[in-house]
């Protein structure tokens, strides 16, 4: 059985699935970015929680983190369009379903990368907070 932290991660990868681009979860960028552009979901780091005693919880700001690719030479509206796909598929369900109180993107700080002999990328980290508490850090 999942955890609960693995549960959520589960939900936000479906969210980014039904993207136009490609998701993929914790792989390496692959030798070819597809039409559509490319979406690598990083499980990222939960952080320390707030406590509370009675009932006893753990409250995480768990932040993930997409990395948004695209490639061509019209790269600038492809990652625009993408980005905007990332905020419509969060904005959609802000609790992917009721098992987060809140998740919300921050602002992407593009950068174009040159490749030998093929047309430059265009890439971002976008981090992605997950507020959500539980009743044991492990589960």
């Amino acid at each position: 059985m999942p955890t609960f932290r693995e549960t959520i991660l589960a939900a936000l990868y479906a969210r980014l699935s039904s993207s136009p681009a490609t998701a993929l979860r914790g792989e390496v960028l692959p030798e070819r970015v597809p039409a559509d552009g490319l979406l690598i979901l990083r499980d990222g780091d939960p952080g320390e929680p707030e406590v509370t005693m009675s009932p006893l919880a753990y409250h995480y700001q768990h932040r993930a983190e997409i990395e948004a690719v695209v490639q061509g030479a019209a790269r600038d509206a492809a990652f625009d369009t993408l980005s905007a796909s990332i905020g419509k598929a969060l904005a959609d369900d802000r609790t992917l379903g009721g098992l987060c109180d809140w998740i919300e993107a921050e602002a992407p700080q593009p950068v174009d990368l040159p490749v030998e002999g093929a047309a430059s990328l265009k890439a971002a980290v976008i981090p992605v907070v997950l507020h959500y508490s539980t009743a044991d850090p492990l589960s």
